[in-house]
């Protein structure tokens, strides 16, 4: 713990990260960190500290779609309309950044596998802010209340049926299987575990995950605003708050987010992590484990796909998270938070701030933390 504090502390302070808890585990051994502040000025953090996790939310998602896999209620290979309809019969657009009405029919169905891999056909793409002019598939996303292209915005997405509704409007970006692009898979995930079981998607993963793995503080929002932190974003002027405890993460949302709306501790991500080490409990079979933790993209896939150049060098994709040369795996989520499992090195690495990236690549502290913990086990 003395050698986690020395990496964390110089990251803390005005204008840098104003809290933070940092966990390693090196197979039983376990030190946390807890530094800084909930909001600035304000509480310290400590361990049971809950922070909106953001796209980390998105391999707890594909945990649960293969818990149900497992039960028998969906097919990896098993076109999505028999339980989302509102995805059958696809058009695809000639040109992504063409307009709506100019589109050819799907060459085939969207399945579970591709939304897992993020190959279904509708996502981010690099290019998209990059283009001088906005896509029109893109300002549609935004008019519908998707909110999976760009930032999210909790505020503005519907109900669940609405919100797979609007999305069944547009046509896919690309055809079923070809390209990957992010993010959006996830999304849809959570209507597809709704919609085959019967349940809300947050009480599939408190079902199928949370209460077996002991994971008591993860949830789409809490009522615990003394424990959440305050959420910043980084500006020319300093850090500003953009979400407060009482703010859009302390009541139930209208759209249960399978990509990036989760809260968490370090303790509960710690369990799920421990899951894929073949400790605790196990909801998930060895080879569903194996497909989540493998590379699960052709190269024809990668070629087109990524957030910015070399995206894909050193990593690809498994279901919903990425997987590294080196045998490691996880994700990070955009509102400041890291989860990377290594089995090879017996690591576990997860940490939690509440300050917002500025771009797609790792931050220091996050690349600091994780370097210091492969030195003590080199």
């Amino acid at each position: 713990m003395t050698h986690l504090r020395e990496v964390t502390a110089p990251h803390v302070g005005e204008g840098k990260v104003p809290g933070l808890v940092a966990l390693v585990a090196h197979g039983e051994e376990v030190d946390v960190d807890a530094v800084g502040d909930l909001t600035i000025g304000g509480r310290p953090v400590a361990r049971d500290s809950l922070f909106r996790i953001a796209s980390v939310t998105k391999p707890i998602t594909a945990a649960a779609t293969l818990a149900l896999v497992e039960e028998g209620l969906l097919g990896l290979d098993e076109p999505v309309e028999r339980v989302v309809p509102e995805l059958a019969d696809r058009r695809v657009l000639v040109r992504p950044d063409g307009p709506l009405d100019e589109t050819v029919p799907a060459e085939r169905p969207i399945t579970t596998r591709d939304l897992l891999t993020f190959t279904f056909g509708f996502g981010m793409a690099t290019e998209m802010f990059m283009s001088p002019t906005p896509w029109p598939v893109v300002q549609a996303d935004a008019e519908l209340g998707l909110s999976t292209i760009r930032p999210p915005n909790r505020g503005v997405q519907p109900d669940t049926d609405t919100w797979i509704a609007n999305l069944g409007t547009l046509p896919l970006i690309a055809q079923p299987g070809e390209r990957w692009l992010y993010n959006t898979g996830a999304s849809v995930l959570g209507v597809l575990a709704a919609r085959a079981t019967g349940q809300s998607f947050g009480d599939v993963l408190r079902t199928r995950l949370f209460g077996p793995l002991g994971m008591r503080d993860t949830a789409f929002w809490t009522p615990n605003r003394d424990r959440l932190a305050s959420a910043y974003r980084p500006t020319p002027d300093g850090l500003v708050v953009w979400d407060e405890p009482d703010g859009a993460w302390s009541r139930p949302p209208a759209f249960e987010d399978g990509a990036a709306r989760l809260v968490s501790t370090v303790d509960d991500l710690h369990a799920f992590a421990r899951m894929f080490l073949g400790r605790g409990p196990r909801v998930l079979s060895d080879e569903s484990l194996e497909a989540m933790t493998s590379d699960q993209l052709t190269e024809a896939q990668k070629a087109r796909g990524g957030l910015g150049p070399g995206f894909f060098d050193g990593r690809s994709w498994s279901f919903c998270q990425a997987v590294y040369e080196g045998g490691a795996f996880g994700w990070n989520g955009g509102y400041g938070s890291s989860w990377l499992v290594d089995p090879r090195h017996d690591l576990i690495m997860i940490v939690l701030t509440q300050r917002e990236w500025e771009s797609p690549d790792t931050p220091p502290l996050h690349r600091e933390i994780q370097a210091a913990a492969y030195a003590t086990v080199s």
